[in-house]
């Protein structure tokens, strides 16, 4: 691979501004962020740097400078990214190769299962599109959580996604008319676009009983906004740390045969708060360190299912009962062991 050059150098920063003014969703930062970069530019900020992949973690620093927006980045590719000067997204290849990444990951849900007292758990790494199969595999795993007493979305390691399943997978979770649960602005169409639960899922829905999300500091993007979303709505209690704090959905582009970057291109408005969490996070309802998020959960959901279960009146609820007290034994004794 040849070393980057100041003439290279000086093409990808004006391609990147060009991109920024065109397609950043604050032109007014844009023009800030562009005014930074010509200034580094100026006075040899890159001139000592020779390497593809340093170049682009210098840029994404500066980048990031004026308002620390996470989801703005560049990046270097040692293999010629496609030659397409529009938006990434939409080259084939690309979206094969995403495609395919995305069903080796079981379209983002990494594990489901029934924990000891009846209770749900999901781990959630991404929210895939719905279109690209996950929505069979979502609708798969919330229909067999659909009979437990509580449940556990485990979002620790949730890197993001798309919020079409962020919709469907909270469809589950509400009861009765659809719920408005967030909206995106985009800059370029200069258009407003609502997402709620959905109207009929297939399936039992989970409505009415017990959530609990699980989040820490790598919760980034849609995961974020699943957990926002069913906070600001009551509908479940966020256990963990405080998210990373990005609400800008973008998309990537080209800016040399071996550089891309990724301009948020938009911005989520919450129904009921009408601001988002970028830059912030999410403030979990329970603080407490990613490691011990877990076995919190469980301990809280577990004694709301022993509650709700109060003094049994069958057989199947007095050994559930005893399964639960069981279960909390535990999950107290492996809490005070740590």
């Amino acid at each position: 691979m040849e070393p980057i050059n100041a003439v290279t150098q000086t093409e990808i920063v004006q391609k990147l501004a060009e991109k920024l003014l065109a397609y950043y969703v604050f032109p007014d930062v844009a023009a800030q962020i562009c005014r930074r970069l010509q200034k580094h530019m100026e006075e040899g900020a890159y001139a000592a740097i020779t390497a593809g992949e340093e170049f682009a973690q210098t840029l994404t620093e500066h980048l990031r400078f004026v308002n620390q927006d996470e989801h703005l980045w560049v990046r270097w590719y040692p293999d010629p990214l496609p030659d397409d000067d529009d938006s990434l997204l939409q080259n084939e290849e690309r979206a094969a190769e995403f495609r395919q990444r995305a069903r080796l990951e079981n379209y983002g849900i990494y594990k489901v299962e029934r924990l000891p007292g009846n209770m749900g758990y999901v781990d959630i790494r991404y929210f895939y599109r719905p279109s690209w199969g996950s929505g069979d595999t979502a609708v798969s795993a919330m229909n067999f959580l659909a009979h437990t007493n509580a449940l556990i979305i485990d979002l620790r390691q949730c890197r993001g996604g798309n919020p079409n399943m962020v919709a469907l997978i909270s469809s589950y979770l509400f009861a009765g008319e659809p719920v408005h649960l967030n909206s995106l602005y985009w800059r370029e169409e200069e258009f407003t676009q609502q997402y709620w639960t959905l109207p009929y899922v297939p399936g039992q829905r989970f409505a009415d009983k017990p959530v609990y999300i699980l989040t820490s500091s790598n919760t980034f993007s849609a995961g974020e906004e699943f957990a926002f979303n069913l906070q600001t709505r009551q509908r479940a209690t966020l256990v963990g740390e405080t998210t990373s704090g990005g609400a800008h959905p973008g998309s990537p582009y080209r800016l040399h045969p071996h550089f891309e970057v990724f301009i948020p291109v938009g911005r989520a408005i919450n129904p009921i708060t009408h601001d988002n969490w970028e830059g912030r996070g999410v403030a979990p309802d329970v603080a407490v360190s990613q490691e011990q998020a877990l076995n919190t959960a469980y301990r809280l959901a577990l004694e709301a299912i022993m509650e709700s279960i109060g003094q049994p009146t069958s057989t199947p609820l007095n050994k559930l009962l005893q399964e639960a007290q069981l279960a909390l034994e535990e999950a107290r004794s492996a809490m005070e062991a740590q």
